[in-house]
C-alpha cells in the first residue's frame, strides 16, 4: 500500500457565494476521486452577483485567508461574480498559491453555434466585468450574444426549488425571447445555474446545446496540480468538507438535492471579517 503524501492530505479549496459552486465541486470531485477537498460557501452574504465591488474583494480575501489556514494547496474560485472582481486581485495578494476561477465559456459556445446567436446567462456583476468583456471581444466577434441576469434565479436555487414554477417562469422570460431571436447554444455564466440544467433543456427543447462549465474547470484544476506537482498520488479518496456561513440546518437539507454525497458539513461564521468555525454537523 502506498502512504499518503503530504500533498494528499492537503485540500483543494473551493469558495462560492453559496451552494452554486458544489456544481463545480460535483466535477472535480468526478475528475480527481483521491483529492482531499474543503468547500466554503457563504450563504450569509448570498447573492454576491448585485454587491459592491469593494465587499466581493473583502469577502474573497477573507475565504482565501480562511482556506489557506485549512491548508489548501490550491483554490477553486467557483463563483463567476467573484471570479470577475477577485480572482485577479487574489493572484497577485496570495503568489504562493494556485488560482482556478471561472470564465463564462463564449469560446466554445462562439466555435460550435450554427446560427451564430447564443444566449448567456449570468448575473449583472460578470456581464460587467473586465473578463467577460475580454472573453466576448477575443472570441465572439462574429457571435450575437443574447444577455440575461435572471433576476431571482439563484435565491430560488438557494431555497431547492429547482423545479417550481415560479424558477421555471424565472427562466422562460430570460429564454423565450432568446428562443424567438434564433439561439441554439446557452451559456451558464453562473455556477448556480447548471442545477436547473434540466428545466433550461425542457424549455428550450433538446435543439438548443446548454453549456455547464464544471467538467472544463476540473480539467483545469487537474493540470494546474499537474504542473505544481501537487497532486494526490494515494490509493484512496480523501476526505470532503463543507463549510457554510448561513443556515446548517438548512444547508444540509438542501445538500441530497445538490450533492448526494456524505461527507462532513459544518458550520463558519463571520466575525470581525474573517470566518471562525463554531458548529458542526455528521
Amino acid at each position: 500500500m502506498q502512504l499518503n503524501s503530504l500533498d494528499d492530505l492537503r485540500p483543494i479549496g473551493i469558495f462560492d457565494s453559496g451552494v452554486g459552486g458544489l456544481s463545480v465541486l460535483r466535477a472535480i470531485r468526478k475528475q480527481l476521486p483521491k483529492e482531499a477537498i474543503i468547500y466554503f460557501g457563504d450563504q450569509g452574504h448570498v447573492p454576491y452577483g448585485n454587491r459592491p465591488r469593494e465587499e466581493i474583494l473583502r469577502f474573497s480575501h477573507a475565504i482565501t485567508r480562511f482556506l489557506m489556514i485549512m491548508g489548501a494547496k490550491e483554490i477553486v474560485v467557483a463563483c463567476n461574480t467573484a471570479s470577475t472582481v477577485a480572482l485577479q486581485d487574489l493572484r497577485k495578494a496570495y503568489p504562493e498559491i494556485p488560482f482556478v476561477g471561472m470564465e463564462p465559456a463564449v469560446k466554445p459556445a462562439a466555435e460550435n453555434t450554427r446560427t451564430g446567436v447564443v444566449g448567456v446567462l449570468a448575473t449583472p456583476a460578470t456581464f460587467q466585468g473586465e473578463l467577460y468583456a475580454s472573453v466576448v471581444e477575443r472570441f465572439a466577434d462574429n457571435v450575437t450574444l443574447l444577455q440575461s441576469t435572471c433576476p431571482g434565479l439563484v435565491q430560488q436555487i438557494e431555497r431547492g426549488e429547482l423545479k417550481s414554477l415560479k424558477t421555471r417562469a424565472i427562466l422562460a422570460s430570460a429564454l423565450y425571447p432568446m428562443m424567438d431571436k434564433g439561439i441554439d447554444t446557452i451559456v451558464l455564466g453562473c455556477t448556480h445555474y447548471p442545477f436547473v440544467i434540466p428545466l433550461i433543456q425542457e424549455i428550450v427543447g433538446p435543439d438548443v446545446r446548454v453549456i455547464d462549465p464544471a467538467p472544463a474547470i476540473a480539467r483545469q484544476v487537474e493540470r494546474v496540480l499537474d504542473s505544481h506537482d501537487i497532486r494526490a498520488i494515494g490509493e484512496y479518496s480523501q476526505p470532503l468538507q463543507l463549510f457554510t456561513s448561513g443556515n446548517l440546518t438548512l444547508f444540509k437539507a438542501l445538500l441530497p438535492k445538490l450533492f448526494n454525497q456524505e461527507c462532513k458539513i459544518q458550520e463558519a461564521k463571520w466575525e470581525d471579517s474573517e470566518l471562525i468555525v463554531t458548529g458542526t454537523s455528521s
